[in-house]
């Protein structure tokens, strides 16, 4: 048998192995998001428009660098922001609850920025001038009070991991439900507009939307990466193993629970609901790097942003020109991806 100072090494190097190649996976499914689309535009072209002066860009049309810059790029940062931000969050909140059906969607938030949106729309902002941006502030409001509903709910009791569960279960299915009233009141023409903003779509997206999202996610990332060792101790034995080892539990939880939730509400509030990621990212990524957080939450964030881009750039190009919304699409990519990953692994006696 290996020792296992060499088991060690040998993982260690696996895990550089498989970090390196997720870069290069999502540096090519980036490149692809970038040519491809109604107006292909070829890879050397792109670079060119990327990485050389503007004075050395001799040749490129106005109209492809317009695409790409303003249209594209936007975009598919965006789709790597969002994905990564709500990979993140789901696997730090799975692994301060040591449940692993947690998610910012299960714990109501992203139900909850649906009814702000859904109640901005029915107030008459998609009409307004700065409809969309009051659109934005309603749901991220929403998202915000959602979360700090649960946390409230939990204190009351402790600030327990089954409590802040039973709390978000709660105010989803009751954000769910304001929801549906909403839309049983709404007029056809509003109906339409909760209905697609309610599906998860990068359309429209622009470096305001990606500046805003990119900062929080730049903020809350940190500190949840930080918190990796604590959510091993919590993972593997609950709130005694943590306390134990000296980790201040109610401290990390409610931090973490912040960061995650602030994360997750900037995203869903420019971008609407894409309710997958952050449940099965981090199932995919803890299949293949194993549960140690300071690899699971890195390789979530990986997974979670190529999920939402490979799921952006098929529902681009699968039934051009129309757009299929990012929301649908990541289900149909990551399902059958998880449920193979998760029977192979089971064949290979991993779980």
């Amino acid at each position: 048998m290996m020792p296992l100072a060499l088991q060690l090494r040998a993982r260690h190097r696996r895990r550089l192995w498989l970090a390196a190649a997720a870069v290069a996976l999502l540096l090519l499914m980036a490149l692809a998001s970038l040519c491809l689309g109604a107006r292909g535009i070829a890879p050397g072209e792109v670079l060119r428009i990327l990485l050389l002066p503007q004075h050395w860009q001799a040749g490129i049309a106005d109209a492809p660098r317009a695409v790409l810059l303003e249209l594209r790029l936007p975009r598919t940062v965006m789709a790597l922001a969002a994905g990564a931000g709500l990979a993140l969050s789901g696997a730090a909140m799975q692994g301060i609850t040591r449940n692993p059906l947690v998610s910012p969607y299960t714990v109501g938030i992203s139900p909850a920025a649906a009814f702000g949106a859904s109640l901005a729309i029915l107030a008459g902002a998609g009409g307004h001038a700065f409809g969309p941006y009051l659109i934005v502030a309603a749901a991220f409001a929403c998202a915000v009070s959602c979360a700090a509903m649960v946390l409230a709910f939990a204190a009351l009791r402790g600030v327990s991991a089954t409590m802040l569960v039973l709390g978000g279960v709660g105010l989803t299915y009751l954000f769910g439900a304001l929801t549906a009233s909403v839309q049983f009141v709404a007029s056809e023409q509003q109906l339409a507009a909760i209905v697609q903003w309610s599906f998860g779509s990068l359309n429209g997206i622009t470096w305001r939307e990606v500046s805003v999202c990119g900062a929080v996610l730049l903020a809350c990332a940190p500190v949840l990466l930080a918190h990796a060792w604590a959510l091993n101790a919590f993972a593997a034995g609950g709130d005694d193993a943590a306390a134990a080892l000296g980790f201040p539990v109610r401290r990390v939880r409610a931090v973490v629970t912040v960061a995650a939730v602030m994360a997750t509400a900037s995203i869903v509030s420019f971008t609407g609901v894409i309710g997958f990621v952050g449940l099965v990212a981090p199932h995919i990524a803890r299949l293949v790097v194993g549960g140690d957080h300071r690899w699971l939450l890195p390789f979530s964030a990986a997974t979670g942003a190529l999920l939402v881009l490979a799921a952006d750039l098929a529902g681009r190009l699968l039934f051009a020109p129309v757009i299929i919304p990012v929301g649908i699409v990541v289900a149909y990519i990551g399902v059958p991806l998880f449920l193979h990953l998760l029977l192979s692994s089971r064949h290979k006696g991993e779980l």
